[in-house]
This record gives C-alpha cells, structure tokens and sequence, in this order.
C-alpha cells in the first residue's frame, strides 16, 4: 500500500551576455513510498530526474543563444504548509516553479504566484478539479488528468469491441475519482458499466505470505457475482488491491485500468516517435528508465526553454504570452506536438497504454475524430469545461 509523498521543485532561467541562470524551481511533497509489488515503488527522484535531464537540454541549446539554466528542488512532507517554501523561492526571484504537490497545497500558493507573475507547472497532480472549477491562469498543466486517462483506456475497449465492462474500485478518495473518471469514459465513448463493487481498505497485511494465500482465495470470490463482462476495470490508486485482480477473477477477462493494462502519458518501453533518444539520455544520466512524471516534468521544463529561445530577451511577460499562444508547441517525443488547451492550460498529450512490458497502443484511437484535434478526444472539450482563469 503507498504511503502518500510529495516533492516540489522550481525551475529558474535565467538570460545574460553572461548568463546568469534562468532559475527554475521544483517544489515536491515527498515521502518514501509503498507499492503492492516491489517493482512499483517510485524511485526517490521521480518526476525530479526528468526535469534535469530538460535543463541540460536547454543548456544545450542555450550554450548558442546566451541562456542558461538552473533547478532547484525544495520537497516538504505530503501534508505540509508550502507558503514558506514558496516565499523563500519568491526571496530568489524564481518565476517558474514545477510543482508536484496535492491540490491543496497547489491552490494554497497559486494566487500569491499570480499576484507576483510567477508561473506554475503542475507536473504530478491528475486531479481534473485543478483544470476545471479550481482552475487558476496561471497553472499550467503538463500532467495528465484522470478523465484523460480514462477516456484513452475506453476508446481502446470500444475500438476492440469489448463494451461491457464491470467495475472494482477502492474505498479511498482518490479511488473513486478515478472510478468517476472511467464512468464518464463509459457514458461518452457507448461503454457500458454492467456492474460495479467497491473494494475496501481493511488495513490487512496483504504483503506476507498469508495474506497472498487470503487473496488468492478471497479475490475469485470476490469477482464471483459481478455480472457477464468484456473486461474488468480497476480504480486503485492507493494500491491496496488492484495489483491482485489481474488472473485471480472468477471468470477469465482482461484487466485495465490501474492495473493489468494501464494508461499514462509516458512507458518506460517506449521507443517510437524517437523515443529511445530520449530514453537513453534518461538512462545515461539517472541510472534508470523514464517514468509518466518524469515526462511530465521533462515536458514543463521544455516548455520555458522552448519559450525562452523564441522570445527575444526571454522577458518574462513575453515568454508567458508566447506560451499562451497559437503558434507555441513543443516536441515531445510522443508523435505529436505538444500544445496547451487555451481553456484550461491543459496540455494535449497522447494516452499510452501499457502492461508491464511494453506498449500496447496510443490513443486517441483511429476514428475518435474532433473538429480542432483529436487529442481534445481526451479529457474536458471546451464546450464541457467549468474554467473560467482569473
């Protein structure tokens, strides 16, 4: 089961004859996590290792244009008040913060940063709220939201003519907002939830051997009633069962969601689109392979690099209305360039689809059509958001 962390890091540039660092921050709530399996545990510096692989890059680029780049990385605890961290970053002159932290304590800094034309990039937080009716103009996301991944996971179902699906989901929060998430997925794509149960947190110690027994008893008897099905959709993100659903259900069937077949903005496997050349630049410097957060994170750091070298000077107000604009994009390895929602600082990123191997798919899916992008497929249209930046 994981226990809840947080990370915060800032990203400052810095623009000179001779270059002072364009500075960036990076502020993380972080505790060492918990996984079901051991192989899932996150790495200490998830999401922090890719935005230093993006500051070399930019450094590369920015050793020709008179740019250089800097992070710092500044983590407090999950719960904790972040406005000290945040105010020591505002004493530095730090005017783009990376930020991987609850929504909580992302809104608890947001407008401060706006008053002070600080821009935050919201690198590890799914939570759709943060894009919709706590939106603010100045947080812009590279993280995916969860009706993202779910509406790239239910496109696939339907494309494969699997329709009919059954749903288990935990009993923590941030179990049923992803249980809402596929909902949604299943209403808009023509799924169909034929059953649902909720799996709750009883606190047992699943990890020693009797309580692999337990489940390996308990998790076929648990599937037994639930209604003829496609695939079995798992809501899990406190890791405290889904790991367990995948070839332990009562009848043979697909697994997705959290677990078995999984959606994320990056998989470690993922070579196409050029990827292996960032993969191994990842590999070469951190010692492993890349990970959603780190791409995330890679992605916002790039953003300002990218903003930096169109924008003469690199003055801030420029770069952000460069940012905001039509004309921004930056390549993302992810066979589409990489672009903001104007409505609510989005990006548009494609959905992969992963097992613990390699890549089964991309979506949006071939004949999920839309009349600006087909990546607007996936996630809030602007005819559906709650935003209004202020």
């Amino acid at each position: 089961m994981r226990i809840g962390s947080a990370l915060r890091a800032t990203l400052a540039l810095t623009v000179w004859d001779e270059p002072p660092p364009l500075r960036k921050a990076n502020i993380r709530s972080y505790a060492p996590q918990l996984a079901l399996s051991v192989l899932d545990v996150p790495p200490r510096d998830e999401g922090v290792a890719g935005a230093k692989v993006a500051i070399t890059d930019n450094n590369t680029t920015g050793a020709f244009t008179g740019q250089k780049f800097n992070l710092e990385v500044v983590q407090v605890k999950p719960d904790e008040d972040v406005t000290a961290a945040f105010d020591a970053m505002m004493e530095k002159s730090d005017r783009y913060i990376l930020t991987d932290l609850s929504a909580k304590q992302l809104l608890s800094i947001a407008d401060k940063a706006r008053d002070k034309g600080v821009l935050l990039f919201n690198v590890g937080n799914t939570d759709d709220s943060l894009r919709e009716e706590d939106c603010r103009i100045n947080v812009f996301h590279t993280a995916p939201t969860r009706s993202m991944l779910a509406d790239g996971l239910a496109q696939y179902l339907i494309w494969k003519q699997w329709p009919k699906w059954v749903l288990i989901y935990g009993s923590h929060e941030r179990d049923k907002l992803f249980a809402d998430a596929l909902r949604r997925a299943a209403e808009r794509f023509g799924g169909q939830i034929v059953g649902e149960k909720e799996f709750k947190d009883t606190g047992t110690a699943k990890q020693t051997d009797s309580g692999v027994v337990q489940i390996q008893k308990q998790m076929p008897v648990f599937t037994q009633d639930l209604p003829d099905h496609d695939v079995v959709l798992v809501a899990d993100e406190s890791e405290v069962f889904g790991s367990y659903v995948p070839f332990r259900t009562w009848i043979p069937r697909p697994v997705a969601g959290t677990a078995g077949m999984i959606p994320s903005i990056w998989h470690p496997a993922s070579e196409q689109w050029g990827g292996a050349q960032i993969q191994n630049r990842f590999e070469k410097a951190s010692g492993r392979r890349m990970l959603s957060k780190d791409m995330a994170a890679w992605t916002a750091v790039r953003v300002v690099g990218e903003a930096a070298t169109r924008t003469p000077d690199a003055d801030p107000a420029k770069m952000e209305e460069f940012i905001r604009s039509d004309k921004f994009s930056v390549a993302a390895f992810r066979g589409q360039k990489a672009t903001f929602r104007s409505w609510n600082l989005q990006m548009r990123e494609p959905i992969f689809l992963g097992d613990g191997r390699g890549v089964i798919t991309t979506s949006p899916q071939e004949g999920f059509l839309h009349q600006v992008s087909e990546l607007d497929t996936l996630g809030v249209d602007k005819p559906e958001t709650k935003c209004v930046l202020k």
